[in-house]
């Protein structure tokens, strides 16, 4: 399964600092950025790759790695929650291209349960020139029915890029069964796969509403 996991003693402390009520905005954001620091180089060891070989300033050759899919990044900001956690993908993979997607959900409260599918609405999209050689990040700290994930993914889909990979924080089993049965070879990488959503679709324990918490 395409899934990574990174569940790392220094990826699991900006998380508890993220899910603490006490935390204040500032700090907040600072933190979502952090995380996509670290998310951006995880995702660097799984690009492609070739060997080459530098001359050193000592006049001696030494073989080395050329990451060339550097060159082929596209990063899908979708706005407003995921600013924080693009700025820190984008110290990590500096060279990417940028696109937004501006999304609302309507809200659905159920009286049983969770709602299985949130009614979604993408009423801005700018997306950058994608080829078959390029690798598409999407961007979202926080992925609970996975309703607005899918809908972005499908605007992603048509254009056949090398790799899709979805970026976040936080997702709930649910997203995740629900992004994976879908789209099978979308990679994931996350911190947390978090077990449970509310009646209003929000998941616990999670850490409330992130865009609201990174931009007051």
């Amino acid at each position: 399964m395409p899934l990574y996991l990174l569940s790392k003693p220094i990826t699991l402390h900006f998380l508890t600092q993220l899910r603490s009520k006490n935390t204040d905005q500032i700090n907040f954001r600072k933190t979502l950025v952090r995380l996509g620091r670290i998310i951006g180089y995880e995702i660097l060891n799984t690009l492609d790759y070739t060997t080459v070989e530098v001359e050193t300033p000592l006049g001696t050759k030494a073989k080395g790695v050329y990451i060339y899919d550097l060159e082929n990044i596209v990063i899908i900001n979708i706005l407003r929650a995921a600013t924080p956690l693009v700025e820190g993908l984008l110290k990590a993979l500096p060279t990417a291209r940028l696109g937004v997607v501006a999304a609302s959900r309507k809200e659905t409260e159920v009286s049983n349960g969770f709602p299985q599918d949130m009614e979604v609405e993408i009423f801005y999209s700018k997306i950058p020139q994608i080829s078959s050689k390029d690798n598409v990040i999407i961007a979202d700290p926080m992925i609970a029915t996975a309703s607005t994930m899918r809908k972005v993914i499908n605007l992603i889909k048509p254009y056949n890029p090398k790799r899709i990979y979805v970026v976040s924080v936080i997702i709930s089993e649910y997203g995740l069964r629900r992004i994976l049965s879908e789209f099978p070879d979308i990679n994931i990488f996350t911190i947390s796969v978090d077990p449970e959503l509310d009646n209003r679709g929000y998941i616990i324990p999670g850490l409330g509403d992130a865009g609201d918490r990174a931009f007051g």
